[in-house]
């Protein structure tokens, strides 16, 4: 239920975000603004290709709020290299400082995180510790997680 709501508020901000961007394309206003609300627009600019604009973005909610969705969508930008030089292991430092973090998208970092721990994705595998985050955030309800688990022979 939380991850539903979560999810729904999200996609009606980014919606709202998103009709605004329209009038905004060059993210200019978003990039200087000091509301919290603009960490939604990096995923916007990432998603039409103004990669500059959503690490600028990314980059600032980071420093000034230690928002964990801008954490997930820098580490994704750096996990793909689409913009910038692919950097795994710095995409791991970004998934495992908002692991590390509380509420919002912590969950789903600790699940991406764990998954490139079972995988060897950019950090040394360990499946043990990999275990250790995925159960962490099939216990706070994420739903993928929880299926993982099911899925998977857990230790």
């Amino acid at each position: 239920m939380k991850n539903s709501v979560l999810i729904a508020f999200s996609g009606l901000v980014l919606f709202q975000i998103s009709t605004k961007v329209m009038a905004t394309p060059d993210y200019q206003s978003v990039i200087d603004s000091d509301q919290r609300s603009k960490c939604f627009y990096g995923y916007v600019a990432r998603k039409t290709g103004d990669h500059a604009s959503a690490i600028r973005i990314f980059e600032d909610c980071i420093a000034r709020w230690q928002d964990g969705y801008s954490y997930i969508g820098l580490a994704q930008i750096y996990e793909t290299g689409v913009g910038v030089q692919k950097d795994l292991a710095y995409a791991n430092t970004l998934l495992r400082t908002a692991a590390g973090l509380e509420g919002g998208y912590a969950s789903l970092a600790k699940y991406n995180y764990a998954l490139n721990l079972f995988e060897g994705k950019g950090v040394e595998a360990n499946p043990d510790v990999a275990w250790q985050w995925m159960r962490l955030s099939a216990e706070e309800g994420f739903t993928p997680a929880l299926e993982y688990l099911k899925l998977k022979d857990a230790p």
